[in-house]
């Protein structure tokens, strides 16, 4: 699998649009519950620090978001959600986003990356960023409220970008 990751484009906005929503219906890994529209997903992702996608054979198979975790003496520390399409997933494409997010991040200014809500049952997000150095900062239980309405734990990881 040849995949390249590069900043957003609005050409773009169609497909990151459809991935974004089909991970909030998912209802397991993202916060958000309401699907983006064409136009509150174009405000969405112009206002992030950076939104980059993953691309194979010119087909737009994921997506990240990377931005402020807080502000003011909090705002060094970023804060990103990635996104695979399910045809894509298990390729390594997540893996890509995310190395390319901690370049960027660290491009930015941004001194640490962290992850608020990372739900524990994500065995292949948990995975990747345990391999990838993030450290994982403890469980909040019951943290997530999942689509089909029970809950699960989440775990917040960081690495600093230094």
């Amino acid at each position: 699998m040849s995949v390249t990751v590069r900043p957003y484009e609005p050409k773009d906005l169609p497909a990151i649009t459809a991935i974004w929503n089909e991970i909030v219906l998912e209802g397991n890994a993202f916060p958000q519950d309401v699907p983006l529209d064409s136009f509150s997903a174009a405000e969405f992702f112009a206002m992030q620090s950076r939104t980059a996608v993953a691309e194979e054979d010119g087909r737009i198979v994921g997506l990240y978001i990377l931005h402020p975790n807080n502000v003011g003496r909090c705002g060094h520390i970023a804060n990103a959600s990635y996104g695979v399409a399910a045809s894509a997933r298990g390729k390594g494409v997540g893996e890509k986003l995310v190395l390319d997010s901690l370049a960027a991040g660290k491009e930015l200014g941004f001194c640490i990356l962290q992850f608020n809500a990372v739900v524990k049952t994500n065995e292949r997000a948990v995975r990747l960023y345990t391999k990838l150095g993030f450290t994982p900062l403890g469980v909040i239980p019951k943290g997530f409220y999942m689509k089909d309405g029970h809950f699960e734990d989440i775990i917040p990881f960081c690495k600093e970008l230094l």
